[in-house]
């Protein structure tokens, strides 16, 4: 993707200073402040449960420019936590959601989406592009990445995790003497000992909680104010609500990581990687060849809901929400019909078959995404 040259603004426009005005008061602000957070850019890589007060709170703050990167499609079960996201999105390609809610929170910020999965091959083009970091990854091999990228590029990174009721933040590689992810754990852990992308158990709170955290911790690197948690990691249980703070030393053998081909091996073959390349997708012209030769031997499911299933569909398809996708009985009855018979997801545009597909996955259905969606189906079926 391609991204314009950053334009260094002098002046809030009338909206600016009537929607920021409790910020122009704050003697640690004021208007300097304002502009200077105007003149930033912050790129958050992942718009999941911390990613979405993180987004939030960006746009929410005034930071000019702000840079999205996931290629994950909204859950239902995401919205326990991912609150950037709605009901209305669900199938919807997150980066999709949540740049039309921050286009309604504040319209003065410039949004940059990347619909990919951070790898060794974007991750430094990418990161480059933007001030400061924001790691709101849910898996290792993402976040050495990240990091060390943005040791490479001299960037700082703000640090958040998240399990149950912990969390955790920190900011690494703001100068030249911070601490990095490697100074906390030094070792890249093993590929059997990295856990899977099945998601751990969080209370909804946490998440949203860390990840005003981070922003306040954006913030203050932004305007250079206050203490930052540079070389310090905060930790909240927030089940007893204790808060205690740890200190993390620097060694000098983690600060050399000169580029990303000395633990390729490690971002590659990390599971989390693997799995999001999974889904696989047929386009219609294909899909009408098997369609026509073995009508008997497929499973085609519509992932659309009912009353769009009730006025256009196409014939031997069966209805099964994406909602009700992961319910028992119905992922008893594909599995079953998985074994005599090939898998396919259909809806309107290939959005939500994507997603069905990437859920079915997960319980060891394979299964195909139609490509173009019904209308494309419908029409090459005809000719």
């Amino acid at each position: 993707m391609k991204v314009s040259k950053d334009i260094k603004f002098n002046f809030l426009n009338s909206d600016e200073q009537e929607r920021y005005q409790k910020h122009l008061t704050l003697k640690e602000i004021g208007y300097e402040g304002q502009l200077n957070l105007k003149n930033s850019s912050v790129l958050c890589i992942g718009a999941g449960g911390l990613g979405s007060s993180v987004l939030l709170y960006l746009a929410a703050t005034g930071i000019g420019k702000i840079g999205i990167i996931d290629n994950d499609y909204v859950e239902k079960s995401n919205l326990q936590r991912q609150i950037i996201h709605e009901t209305d999105t669900i199938g919807n390609l997150k980066i999709d959601s949540a740049r039309e809610r921050i286009k309604k929170l504040n319209p003065n910020s410039e949004l940059l989406t990347f619909a990919e999965r951070i790898n060794p091959n974007n991750a430094l083009k990418i990161i480059e592009q933007f001030d400061v970091i924001c790691d709101c990854s849910d898996n290792f091999g993402t976040r050495y990445l990240i990091n060390d990228s943005c040791l490479i590029l001299n960037k700082p990174l703000v640090f958040g995790s998240v399990q149950g009721f912990e969390g955790q933040v920190s900011v690494f590689n703001l100068h030249k003497k911070s601490p990095n992810l490697r100074d906390l754990l030094p070792e890249s852990p093993s590929k059997n000992a990295i856990p899977s992308c099945a998601e751990y158990g969080v209370v909804g709170v946490s998440t949203g909680l860390i990840g005003i955290l981070q922003v306040n911790e954006i913030i203050k690197i932004i305007l250079k104010k206050g203490e930052i948690l540079d070389g310090t990691i905060l930790v909240l249980d927030l089940l007893n609500m204790n808060i205690k703070k740890l200190h993390l030393e620097r060694s000098q053998v983690n600060q050399r990581i000169k580029n990303l081909s000395q633990f390729e091996d490690f971002y590659s073959d990390n599971q989390c990687f693997e799995e999001n390349n999974e889904i696989n997708s047929i386009n219609a012209s294909d899909f009408k060849k098997i369609y026509k030769l073995k009508p008997n031997k497929i499973l085609l499911i519509d992932v659309r809901e009912n009353e769009e299933f009730s006025t256009s569909a196409i014939k031997g398809s069966i209805s099964i929400p994406l909602s009700h996708l992961n319910k028992d009985f119905d992922l008893e009855y594909i599995k079953k019909e998985s074994l005599i018979k090939e898998v396919f997801t259909i809806c309107k545009s290939g959005k939500r078959s994507k997603q069905a597909s990437k859920i079915l996955s997960k319980f060891k259905i394979q299964s195909r995404s139609i490509e173009g969606g019904i209308e494309k189906v419908k029409t090459i079926l005809c000719n």
